[in-house]
């Protein structure tokens, strides 16, 4: 059984190459239609990740449609590889997105949101387990900034594929999510 971090990154990384684009878009999709089933939608800022394709993430573009459809604000941010920080920008329609060197769509710039504002929060993830917690790429972007947020914010993992019984190896610094949706349903933690 692959229980720690280190292991559970390489067998979803794995799991997800296997997907094909077409595979890939169904279980976006998938992913979408439960989101609707959240009770999120009195919240106004929504904080949302852009897919890396080459890693193939989960397409948040479904979404985003759903976001902009409710008149939600959309907020996406900007990585700074030396920090560990990220910046968060408000997305409108004169928004310039542009593929950073690690091929994360991000911001070129904008009018720019604190953390303390953002109300929910989709995490991007590997893996995760029946307690809420999960395996992101382990550069600790998001457990910081979701750190940097208020304690009431909702945070909701996106994932492909069901949860693991347990991950071992969490930190006290590892932020646990609220909810985790996969295609077949909602896990609340």
């Amino acid at each position: 059984m692959e229980t720690n971090k280190k292991e559970l990154r390489q067998k979803y990384k794995a799991k997800r190459q296997e997907l094909s684009d077409a595979e890939i878009d169904d279980l976006s999709l998938a992913v979408a239609n439960e989101v609707l089933k959240l009770p999120i939608w009195d919240k106004t800022y929504f904080h949302i990740f852009l897919p890396i394709t080459e890693h193939k993430e989960i397409n948040t573009e479904f979404i985003l449609h759903l976001l902009s459809g409710k008149d939600k604000e959309i907020i996406i941010s900007k990585s700074d590889f030396n920090t560990r920080n990220m910046t968060h920008f408000l997305l409108t329609d004169n928004t310039k997105i542009k593929k950073n060197e690690y091929n994360i769509p991000e911001p070129v710039d904008g009018i720019e949101v604190p953390a303390k504002k953002i109300e929910v929060v989709f995490v991007p993830l590997l893996a995760f387990d029946k307690a809420g917690h999960r395996a992101g790429y382990g550069k600790g972007f998001y457990d910081k900034f979701l750190a940097e947020c208020k304690p009431e914010t909702i945070k909701i993992g996106l994932s492909f594929f069901e949860p693991e019984e347990l991950i071992e190896d969490v930190f006290e610094n590892d932020v646990q999510l609220d909810y985790c949706v996969t295609p077949n349903g909602v896990y609340p933690f």
